[in-house]
């Protein structure tokens, strides 16, 4: 279990953590009128911005022509943007407490051909990925991993919390963690709908039978229990990352009871604010012969997530091809994962089945 210092270091984010949130919160708030939208769902004009030929995202729309390829190829999309919002109806969250409506801002970052700004390229339906931001984060804050995801040919879906996202500023309730798992599977379910009726916006564009998960730190704790915590296990997942992340105490049921798909555990061995043992409590507590768990040297909290650097590069290349593998079907994305560790020059190690890398506590 986790100790309580731990939830009460999230709090206390690191100062330059802090600042990265009170940046992005100032950005959202003068974006959004410094409040959290209405609470019914609404569809924004798409921006599109698409990724360089290195796979780096850039500011304006590549002129080259559109490209039918399959999903898993960093950098051959660009990618537009969605925002939506979904109204959770009242109901009883899973501790038993009465959970009025709740308001589920959600971003979804798509694949569009290249030179086709605001459209989708031929070759859909393609896979989803639900994305949960940390403590008082919004997925802004991921940008860079977020768009190499969807410019590899995945819809990606980023749920920013109602309690605890970077809007509420002070008023951010971290216990509320326990609802945060309901909030993902009630917007993949309402994905999944839009999905299936015609003239939406998504009508046809999801494959609902290639759907994962993964998110940071809190958003770790989140997409963990909903993995496999028996409180909260959704069974449309076919692989789930937890970067950062951990068990949380609060949540009513066990871990690991009723098995969970394959997952990837991601670490910095200098995390102070999810120190490393407690992805390493997850991932042996996982008995699947499918888990991984990525050490990152030298690493972090944020610095593999966010902005655009050599760990957070590795991060996408090795969490993309640990999607390709589990969501995807492609069987020689293994091999991928196991070159991109072995060759990040000793930035990173790769542990599976329960085997921990080298130097791993």
């Amino acid at each position: 279990m986790v100790s309580a210092v731990r939830i009460s270091g999230r709090r206390l984010i690191a100062a330059s953590e802090l600042a990265v949130v009170v940046l992005v919160a100032v950005v959202l708030a003068a974006a959004c009128g410094g409040a959290r939208p209405a609470a019914v769902r609404s569809v924004a004009s798409p921006s599109v911005r698409a990724p360089s030929a290195a796979g780096t995202p850039s500011r304006t729309a590549s002129a080259a022509p559109a490209r039918v390829v399959s999903p898993g190829v960093a950098g051959t999309y660009g990618v537009a943007e969605r925002r939506m919002t979904f109204t959770e109806p009242a109901h009883v969250g899973v501790t038993g407490q009465r959970l009025g409506e709740r308001s589920v801002l959600t971003l979804i970052r798509y694949p569009v051909a290249r030179g086709s700004p605001g459209s989708w390229p031929a070759g859909g339906p393609f896979p989803l990925l639900m994305f949960a931001p940390g403590f008082q984060q919004c997925s802004n804050t991921y940008e860079h991993l977020l768009r190499a995801w969807a410019s590899a040919g995945y819809v990606v879906a980023s749920v920013d919390f109602p309690r605890t996202d970077c809007l509420v500023g002070s008023a951010a309730y971290e216990p509320d963690l326990v609802n945060q798992p309901g909030d993902v599977s009630y917007a993949l379910t309402r994905l999944l709908a839009l999905n299936a009726q015609p003239h939406d916006f998504l009508s046809g564009r999801l494959n609902p039978h290639q759907v994962a998960a993964t998110g940071q730190s809190d958003g770790g704790d989140t997409v963990a229990a909903l993995a496999a915590d028996t409180c909260c296990q959704d069974h449309r997942l076919k692989a789930v990352a937890v970067l950062s992340g951990a068990e949380w105490p609060p949540m009513p049921g066990p871990y690991f009871a009723r098995g969970a798909p394959p997952m990837l555990f991601v670490q910095g061995n200098a995390d102070t604010i999810n120190p490393p043992w407690t992805s390493v409590q997850l991932y042996r507590a996982d008995r699947s012969s499918h888990r991984y768990y990525l050490d990152l040297y030298g690493a972090d909290h944020m610095v593999p997530y966010t902005g655009d650097n050599p760990v957070e590069r590795l991060v996408a290349r090795i969490t993309l091809a640990f999607f390709d593998r589990y969501v995807l079907g492609q069987a020689g994305a293994l091999t991928l994962m196991t070159q991109a560790a072995g060759g990040s020059g000793g930035r990173a190690a790769l542990g599976s089945g329960g085997e921990l890398p080298p130097d791993t506590g």
